[in-house]
């Protein structure tokens, strides 16, 4: 029976291991933790699981930590370390042994190695039934290293009603009695996450189905300990596209490589995330707001999501048009300094976000809106790439001279006032509008495609337009 009542406040927490960056699997557990802790207004934890001290490393957690604050994942308390907590883990597992429910066993690793060699040889797993398990103290070998083993139920089942998987149930001859304690006394994983949620006071254990047998036999502890039950709730894994466990070979894993490769806002991989496993009715795109109002366990699915990176650029492209200009200047203008070669003036930064209405609607990545602004800053003369080039051939060089001089004569700089002396000249040329805007497109941007060509005229202004137009003209004479 858990142990949580209406009244019980609500703990969560997300517990990932520092050995490398966030995953974006663990960044959709620490999400929904997150999420349900809000939800019902109680606590969401944070605890960094660094007994592996060999593979944890500080630019590792600082990794974690970073992805969470990116993501917005704010946790109550302070960041606890597993770690600390070692002498409370040992002291559970002298407890155990105190009462029975453990027992110090002396096997051999040669010991092990045959039992393991029979179960290979049988073709079924290998569950540890130690003879140290039955004896009495006094048969113990003297000075001999030993490790504790949880003495394992071994009749019945034990059953978990997981608010995610349902009824699952284990027969208890198929648990076998592990390792609490090793035999240089450092606590497993399996003790120490147990001692560490009950301490903590977690109500809500909401992590990967991967971690569902592991269940099984925590609950054995707890129960041995008689502390209160959590509810389970496992969540079923990420998947990449071809419906495999998401890994490297899927391309971007961590958080970080979607915002800094992929160019992703963090309320688009929050939203993508939310929506991946679980929903509230046909709601796509759903606010933060929203999401901790609508949160429920009841709606997460019990069949793995499939991770569609187009989808996520759609998502992402939403967010992008919906961003304050100000913010998305800031986000893109350290990689255009990089593409130009240079930084940008206080007046080049404000230009960008003047910009940004204009260059917003093209991007769905802040790479590709960052990409699509740096004709605003090229230096003259432009380089044209291989399709621009191609729009200033045969006549469209006596277009672009006759647009010069049309748009040379304007008394206003403004998009009407450009657009009505281009639309004129077509008229008077008879052509189509198209056939002076594109090389006009070309000259002023160096590209095929650009925001609206009235409003590229307006952003770079009368003087620079024209001498860009200028060079375009006089290479051609040359």
């Amino acid at each position: 029976m858990s142990a949580t009542s209406e009244t019980q406040a609500v703990v969560t927490r997300f517990a990932p291991s520092p050995t490398g960056f966030l995953h974006i699997g663990g960044a959709r557990t620490a999400l929904f933790n997150w999420l349900y802790a809000r939800h019902n207004g109680g606590k969401f934890l944070l605890r960094i699981e660094d007994t592996d001290r060999a593979r944890s490393t500080q630019p590792a957690i600082e990794a974690i930590l970073d992805g969470m604050r990116w993501l917005g994942l704010d946790w109550d308390d302070q960041t606890h370390f597993q770690s600390e907590f070692a002498e409370r883990h040992a002291e559970v597992a002298h407890a155990l042994v105190e009462s029975g429910h453990a027992y110090r066993c002396y096997l051999t690793s040669d010991e092990l190695a045959q039992m393991r060699a029979a179960a290979e040889a049988e073709r079924r797993p290998l569950r540890v039934r130690s003879r140290w398990r039955d004896c009495s103290p006094g048969e113990a070998p003297a000075g001999a290293p030993f490790v504790v083993r949880l003495r394992a139920p071994q009749d019945g089942e034990t059953v978990i009603e997981d608010k995610v998987q349902g009824r699952v149930a284990v027969q208890n001859n198929e648990l076998d009695d592990f390792i609490l304690l090793r035999s240089d006394g450092t606590p497993t994983y399996m003790l120490a996450v147990v001692v560490d949620d009950h301490d903590m006071g977690v109500t809500h254990v909401i992590r990967g189905d991967d971690h569902l047998n592991n269940a099984f036999r925590q609950l054995a502890i707890i129960r041995a300990m008689g502390w209160p039950e959590p509810t389970y709730a496992h969540v079923p894994l990420i998947h990449g596209p071809d419906g495999a466990k998401m890994s490297k070979r899927h391309g971007a894993t961590g958080v970080d490589s979607y915002r800094d490769e992929l160019g992703i806002l963090p309320e688009a991989l929050f939203n993508y995330l939310l929506r991946l496993g679980w929903g509230h009715g046909d709601d796509e795109i759903i606010s933060r707001e929203d999401a901790i109002r609508w949160f429920d366990l009841d709606h997460v699915g019990r069949s793995p999501s499939r991770f569609d990176i187009k989808k996520l650029e759609n998502l992402n492209a939403y967010y992008i048009r919906e961003a304050d200009n100000q913010r998305l200047a800031a986000l893109v203008a350290p990689e255009i300094e990089r593409l130009i070669g240079r930084p940008l003036g206080e007046d080049e930064r404000a230009l960008l976000v003047r910009a940004m209405d204009e260059l917003k609607p093209r991007a769905k990545t802040l790479h590709e809106l960052a990409e699509g602004g740096t004709f605003l800053f090229a230096a003259r003369p432009l380089e044209m790439d291989e399709r621009a080039a191609s729009l200033l051939e045969g006549g469209a060089s006596e277009l672009l001279a006759r647009a010069h001089a049309a748009l040379s004569g304007l008394d206003q700089w403004t998009a009407a006032a450009t657009e009505g002396a281009v639309r004129k000249l077509s008229e008077d040329a008879g052509v189509k509008l198209g056939q002076v805007a594109q090389p006009l497109r070309a000259a002023l941007t160096g590209r095929a495609t650009s925001p609206g060509i009235f409003d590229v005229l307006v952003l770079l202004g009368r003087e620079e337009s024209l001498s860009r137009m200028a060079d375009v003209m006089t290479k051609q004479e040359s």
